[in-house]
């Protein structure tokens, strides 16, 4: 006898696919990210690591229902944090004597590590002479995110 995955409801230890639109702000804002039937958004719930308010919207769920849920920046990736902008000597960035121009660009994204060996994904925001301004703040930061979706698979894992 085979399980009826239609009726199968989303909790700890199930895979789970869906497909949303993602704004900032609430379902007027700017769209940041789009999924898609091609393409869902899939993990195993309570056990990926997710953003617990989105985890709360969806916990039950079946395939085939839909969702939306607005979390505030503070839920979300926090605030954006002054401190996390830094200004690193150019040195910093130097591969046998020489920086390479095709990826350190304002705009680029650098994987470095910090004194404890934990890898972070800095944002160039500034070329100065003898430094790089380096923004180490979560990309989604300081914005409430809205999750606008649909549940379209829930299975055991």
């Amino acid at each position: 006898m085979r399980p009826n995955l239609k009726h199968m409801k989303i909790e700890k230890g199930k895979w789970v696919a869906v497909e949303y639109t993602l704004y900032t702000d609430g379902p007027e804002g700017e769209i940041i990210e789009e999924t898609s039937d091609d393409s869902p958004f899939e993990f195993v719930f309570g056990e990926d690591d997710l953003l617990e308010k989105f985890e709360e919207a969806i916990a039950g769920k079946q395939a085939g229902e839909a969702f939306s849920v607005l979390i505030a920046s503070d839920d979300a990736y926090g605030p954006e944090v002054e401190d996390a902008i830094v200004e690193l000597p150019k040195e910093t960035f130097m591969v046998d004597g020489e920086i390479d121009e095709d990826i350190i660009q304002v705009g680029e994204v650098v994987p470095m590590n910090d004194d404890e060996g934990n890898e972070l994904q800095g944002l160039i925001v500034e070329l100065k002479l003898n430094t790089i301004v380096v923004d180490f703040n979560h990309p989604l930061a300081g914005m409430d995110l809205y999750f606008d979706g649909e549940i379209k698979q829930v299975k055991d894992a």
